[in-house]
């Protein structure tokens, strides 16, 4: 008989042992512990499950709490977590960041993370090495496709609070959040090498296009690993809605990622219902693969059921706008 909470190693040679023991850590409902307290369950992540489990992976770049912390976090915010909540963060962090911190950490003890590619996109935004090079911007036709700069502020705010371009997404976003957002796109490219462009039509800012790693677990073929799955996305102002802005900007994208940054293949999802943006990805030569709940909605919500769509680098069409 084992006493709660004491790992009782058996005899034999370390192999086994180190295997009998991943088998008996404790093993957690994560969704139902997040619902329960998730500041108690990140606090009980970071400072005793992950420097418990690095005991056995050797190979981790961290081993201390407060590097597993560093890690999870920047990653749930797309950035150094202290650009944009102040300390401690387990107090000040928003749910739904936390919530992602700790989805990233179950990941990692699961082996459904690499920690090394976490770590890698925190020190990059730390500066603590060098940026892969991404080209300041991408012409495509008539439009232009660029890093973010500071002046497209006032319009991705006024856009994140359109209704109407927000009719597929939980909530209006507010000024705050969209400047946060902002910052968090932008730095992609910092991390990656690639991100989602600011799409410029007669020089003025409609939105964004590009690829982004998806840095949460997703429930579908390819998704469970954070990090090694890409999606490409769009946002539009309803000035740029119906003239193949999205579909000509996207495939500009899909090019540089294809070709300049060797990604194999990609996916896009949208709410079940949102017409226009499936269009454009069938447009783009995406095929459907079925349909999945959102991990970041709850099961009830009535934007939680999404399309899935995929796309090989072979298989990449022309396509008509």
């Amino acid at each position: 008989m084992r006493t709660p909470g004491r790992l009782v190693l058996p005899r034999g040679n370390y192999s086994d042992a180190r295997t009998e023991a991943v088998r008996l850590l404790p093993r957690v409902d994560p969704q139902a512990d997040l619902q329960a307290d998730p500041q108690a369950r990140w606090r009980d992540l970071v400072d005793r499950r992950l420097p418990e489990a690095a005991t056995w992976h050797p190979a981790w770049p961290v081993r201390l709490n407060h590097g597993f912390a560093r890690i999870l976090l920047d990653n749930a915010c797309g950035g150094p977590w202290r650009d944009s909540v102040r300390p401690p963060a387990w107090a000040n962090m928003p749910p739904e960041r936390l919530t992602a911190a700790i989805a990233l950490g179950e990941a990692v003890i699961d082996g459904r993370a690499d920690l090394a590619l976490l770590d890698r996109r925190s020190l990059l935004w730390r500066g603590r090495r060098p940026a892969p090079p991404a080209p300041d911007a991408l012409a495509c036709g008539g439009l232009r496709l660029r890093r973010w700069q500071r002046g497209d502020d006032a319009d991705f705010a006024a856009l994140n609070a359109d209704p109407e371009v927000m009719a597929h997404f939980p909530a209006l976003r507010s000024r705050s959040e969209s400047l946060a957002e902002a910052r968090a796109l932008d730095r992609r490219f910092d991390a990656d090498g690639f991100g989602p462009w600011a799409v410029e039509e007669a020089g003025r800012f409609v939105g964004f296009v590009g690829g982004m790693r998806v840095m949460r677990p997703m429930p579908f073929p390819g998704g469970e690993r954070p990090g090694d799955c890409v999606e490409i996305g769009w946002r539009l102002a309803r000035s740029a809605w119906g003239r193949g802005i999205a579909t000509r900007a996207a495939r500009a994208s899909l090019a540089d990622l294809f070709g300049r940054c060797g990604i194999p293949a990609v996916v896009a999802y949208t709410a079940l219902g949102n017409a226009a943006s499936r269009r454009v990805m069938e447009r783009l030569g995406m095929v459907p693969d079925g349909t999945f709940a959102h991990p970041g909605l709850p099961p009830d919500h009535p934007l939680s059921l999404h399309a899935l769509y995929r796309l090989d680098a072979t298989d990449r069409p022309g396509g008509s706008a």
